[in-house]
Formats: structure tokens, sequence, C-alpha cells
């Protein structure tokens, strides 16, 4: 696997554009050849050349899981992968980079919320969240509608008690510096961003 990153040809976003509009073997098939290259071939790169900092990563399948889904689609219309710094995907509307908090137990998900509701640490992590927001980050997740209980409602961290997990995440869209080696530097500076938060869920929730 080659580390020369050099970011996504143009070539990729019409060929996801084209795959929403055929979104089939056939069309697939005939462009198999500009999904390697373009698509499949800079992911890998990306990920040979974050590996030393971040470790090996995963890239994830074109085809769609359509078993028990009501829409018979047979490729995912983005190209995704993850690694221990986080996940990436590229698709006809860009890049978007995340990292933190998704597989998570409940006992794992109790201690956060104690975490959270403690003076101490939750008002650590709220002014990290904060920080993040204001450098255009976005923290966000699967969450409750209502803050579970035995936590008020109207709790100052009512947001964080909601979250089941805890993502920082940015959706750069389309942008020049994609067919570039820059879009690398976007991609990891999301996962640099991110590791206060992921010490204070290791720490406090055993993340």
């Amino acid at each position: 696997m080659s580390d020369n990153f050099q970011g996504w040809p143009e070539e990729a976003q019409r060929f996801f554009l084209g795959l929403q509009l055929d979104n089939s073997k056939a069309y697939f098939e005939a462009n198999r050849a500009t999904y390697l290259r373009c698509v499949r071939d800079p992911m890998e790169a990306l990920l040979a050349s974050v590996e030393a900092e971040f470790g090996s990563g995963k890239i994830f399948r074109p085809n769609r899981d359509i078993r028990f889904s009501a829409d018979k689609s047979p490729y995912k219309t983005e190209i995704s992968a993850v690694c221990d710094g986080g996940y990436v995907s590229l698709s006809a509307r860009g890049l978007f980079s995340a990292t933190g908090w998704w597989h998570v137990e409940k006992p794992q998900l109790e201690r956060f919320r104690a975490a959270v509701a403690d003076e101490e640490s939750g008002a650590q992590l709220a002014e990290m969240a904060a920080r993040l927001e204001r450098d255009g980050f976005e923290i966000g997740g699967e969450q409750l509608k209502l803050v579970p209980k035995p936590y008020p409602r109207d709790h100052p961290r009512e947001r964080l008690l909601r979250l089941k997990q805890m993502m920082v995440m940015r959706s750069f869209g389309l942008q020049p510096w994609l067919g570039t080696a820059d879009a690398r530097e976007k991609v990891v500076e999301v996962w640099r961003a991110a590791r206060p938060v992921m010490a204070w869920l290791k720490a406090h929730a055993d993340a």
C-alpha cells in the first residue's frame, strides 16, 4: 500500500454523482477502474500515510447490506474507512472526518453521565466541547430526546447528558484542496483536536 497520498481527483466526485443516478452493478462494473484509481487507491494511500500516528486502517466494502432494507440499491454512495484515530468518508457531497465514542456499553454510559453531572469533571467536558465548537467542529452523536433519570431535565449540561455517543466531527464539503495532500491534514486535524475529549472519556468513563 503506497503512502503517497495526493488527495482525490475530480473524477472521484463524478464517479459518485454517476452512482447516485445509476446505483447498479452495470454502472459500478463499467466504472470500476475509475473507482479503484480515483476513489479507493487515494483512501488506501491516506490510511498508509497516517498509520504511524493513528494505527492501521480498514476501508469498508462498497456493497450495502440490503437484507433488511427497503432500499435495495446495491452500493454505498460514499467510501469510508476507520482506524484507531477515527473515521473518514468521501462522497459527492465532499469530505467528512470524525472520531469519538460510538460503541458504548451501558456501564460506560452510566459512568459517563455521572461524570457529566459532576460539577468538576462535567464542567471540564463542557468547556472542551464549547472550545471545539468555537473552532468549527461539531459535537454530537445519537442522543435521547429527554435527560435520563435521575438527572433533572433542566440540568445545565443537559445536552451532554442526553448523548448516547460522543462524537467530534467536521463536514468539509467539496473544497479545492481535496485534490491535494492537504486533504490529509484536514482529516487528522479532527482526530487530533478530539484527543482531550478522548482522554476525558478514558479517565471518567473507561471509553
